[in-house]
């Protein structure tokens, strides 16, 4: 960004009030897409003609992304294939959700049955030890609550490879089918998923994100379930990026230098505390 020209400022930071707020509450945080999303608010909302979209969690984004999903679908059609388990790295849950958004569309119409997954980081486990609660989506608290399963918007995820998936919430939709038994979810740690870039990179010559290795790390494992048990499945998963902004994680990854990070139970404590009072339905 800076050597087409942007002047680029680490969030959280103290060009804005609501930055200032969060390193006087987490002096040592290495920062999240929910501290970004607050200054980036306050950033627009201070400024004469600007304005902000907020992304990733909201509906209108599952939406936009649905092309992804109307697209595997149609190419499913052309060639006469029905997938039997669809799989997304998710975080926010955009890409997820516009991948899985026709599919599941035929599901819950008992049109057909599909195995969905949703595969999230250990160390950023909305969905796995998440609550099913209200929530702000940011940590600045600027934005609207929006029913989710969250983490808290004060958890500070461990400044991991996981990069967009670092978000302490989780779309409204997706959390909705998640809660309704619709979909699965998994979370893997940071080594087990450049393990399986690294692998997918090699057969396929296609260096993957990291964010999108969750989800090859989660069809990587089904593919071997079926080998072990003899079934014939399709596997449909998203491979919503490439690592060639990633090349630090893949270094670290080779040299034996990366490590794991799962937040204890007294981690995910600290954040449940910012949940704000629930109100009523």
């Amino acid at each position: 960004m800076i050597t087409y020209g942007a002047d680029v400022t680490p969030s959280p930071s103290d060009t804005t009030e609501v930055g200032r707020k969060i390193l006087a509450e987490f002096p040592d945080t290495a920062g999240s897409l929910g501290c970004a999303i607050s200054e980036a608010v306050e950033a627009a909302v201070t400024r004469e003609g600007y304005r902000y979209v907020l992304g990733s969690v909201l509906n209108q984004v599952l939406l936009h992304q649905s092309v992804i999903g109307l697209e595997a679908h149609k190419a499913f059609e052309k060639i006469g294939v029905t997938p039997d388990i669809i799989i997304g790295c998710t975080g926010g849950g955009s890409n997820l959700g516009g991948l899985i958004a026709p599919f599941m569309g035929e599901k819950i119409r008992g049109e057909k049955d599909y195995r969905f997954i949703a595969a999230e980081p250990a160390s950023c486990p909305s969905f796995t030890r998440g609550k099913y609660m209200y929530d702000f989506c940011d940590t600045g608290n600027v934005c609207p609550l929006a029913k989710m399963y969250t983490l808290g918007n004060g958890f500070m995820p461990s400044p991991n490879h996981a990069g967009g998936l670092r978000f302490h919430g989780m779309s409204t939709i997706l959390s909705e089918i998640y809660d309704q038994g619709l979909m699965e979810a998994k979370a893997y740690e940071q080594t087990e998923v450049f393990e399986a870039a690294v692998t997918f990179a090699r057969a396929e010559a296609i260096l993957p994100a990291p964010e999108s290795s969750h989800a090859i790390k989660a069809a990587i494992d089904e593919a071997m379930l079926c080998k072990e048990t003899g079934e014939e499945k399709t596997i449909l998963f998203g491979l919503s990026g490439t690592g060639f902004f990633d090349l630090k994680a893949y270094e670290q990854y080779n040299d034996g230098t990366m490590t794991d990070y799962i937040p204890t139970d007294e981690d995910l404590e600290r954040g449940f505390a910012y949940i704000p009072p629930q109100p009523e339905e």
